[in-house]
């Protein structure tokens, strides 16, 4: 199990214990990604017992996992967890048996709560990842902001377009032979394009419903950060690039690329300028890198199209949600739902 920490002496203070409790005999190991704030030498005092993995410098969220796992090469699985989760009792155990019952499963997710709303669906992961025919994520329980209550709706065991990296079991050869996280993404995102990958070289991914964790969500980047939207919508444009079936990116690219503008249209609109611009800088910074996503689109070897990948709404959820004003994932007609 392995969380990344950056500064997170008070999430690590707060919920390293009860990931402790709730291991189920699972190695903790904690990777710092050159912390300034007094994480190392807390964890070396408090708790001995949990492995330390020091890297030089802020790595970010991909390659702080990469250069991770690449010196864990003894574990069959590896748990992705970020330093602000609460785990519940047994939380692992549903997740390490449905991989080992089927080994063609490379990664499966809990049920993720909001920390702070008990009875709510948690932003990054809810009930299963998703994605709309253009490369919108979101997810069973979570359409853009709009968040519902856990009343067991999605208490099932199923296949899903992605699983989210705030809580993740994943298989380790499947994720060495995929060479982990995009580096070039930094953060944001790419546990979507790692389970699109995953999808793509013959494995699955799933959401296991009858193990929850409670997550507090934008511990080390607030949503409402500029840089948050530069990575969001970079990231988004390569996600989309990388991994969609050569048939169908000519039209998903354009009409991606035309809402993304909408979108930095209305941030103006908003007196957003900072958000406004930093979409600019996103499509900038892609159109600069054509060649390495040209290059890593190659490795990706996209070949399914929307309507053959499981977790996928064939449809255009911005239609949905903003113009035909469907805020939940039941809202979504079932015949363009792959379940």
């Amino acid at each position: 199990m392995v969380i990344l920490n950056w500064n997170g002496r008070r999430w690590l203070e707060q919920f390293l214990p009860s990931v402790l409790a709730h291991a189920d005999g699972a190695a903790i190991v904690v990777a710092d990604n050159a912390s300034s704030d007094d994480s190392v030498a807390w964890l070396r005092a408090q708790y001995p017992q949990v492995r330390l993995l020091l890297h030089p410098e802020n790595l970010g969220f991909c390659e702080g996992y990469n250069h991770a796992l690449r010196q864990l090469p003894e574990f069959r699985y590896y748990v992705l967890l970020n330093s602000d989760v609460d785990v519940t009792p047994g939380w692992l155990r549903p997740l390490r048996e449905l991989l080992e019952a089927q080994p063609q499963i490379a990664a499966v997710q809990p049920k993720i709560l909001a920390h702070a709303h008990r009875q709510e669906f948690e932003y990054a992961g809810a009930g299963g990842g998703y994605l709309d025919r253009l490369a919108y994520p979101f997810c069973r329980g979570r359409l853009f902001d709009t968040l519902e209550t856990d009343h067991g709706q999605y208490n099932d065991v199923r296949p899903v377009a992605w699983a989210s990296g705030a809580c993740m079991l994943v298989r380790a050869s499947a994720w060495h032979a995929l060479d982990g996280l995009e580096p070039a993404f930094f953060a944001h995102m790419e546990e979507i394009d790692l389970c699109w990958r995953l999808w793509n070289a013959g494995h699955e991914v799933w959401y296991h419903g009858g193990s929850t964790v409670f997550h507090v969500g934008g511990g080390t980047l607030h949503k409402s950060n500029p840089r948050k939207t530069y990575l969001n919508f970079r990231n988004g444009l390569a996600l989309l690039y990388k991994n969609t079936a050569p048939a169908e990116l000519p039209g998903a690219f354009i009409s991606r690329v035309l809402l993304d503008w909408v979108a930095a249209a209305q941030f103006l609109a908003k007196g957003a300028t900072a958000d406004a611009r930093a979409v600019a800088q996103a499509h900038w910074h892609f159109w600069q890198k054509l060649g390495y996503w040209r290059q890593r689109r190659r490795l990706a070897q996209p070949h399914f199209r929307a309507a053959q990948r499981p977790g996928v709404y064939n449809g255009s959820l911005v239609w949905a949600y903003f113009v035909r004003g469907w805020k939940t994932f039941d809202a979504l007609p079932p015949a363009q739902k792959r379940q």
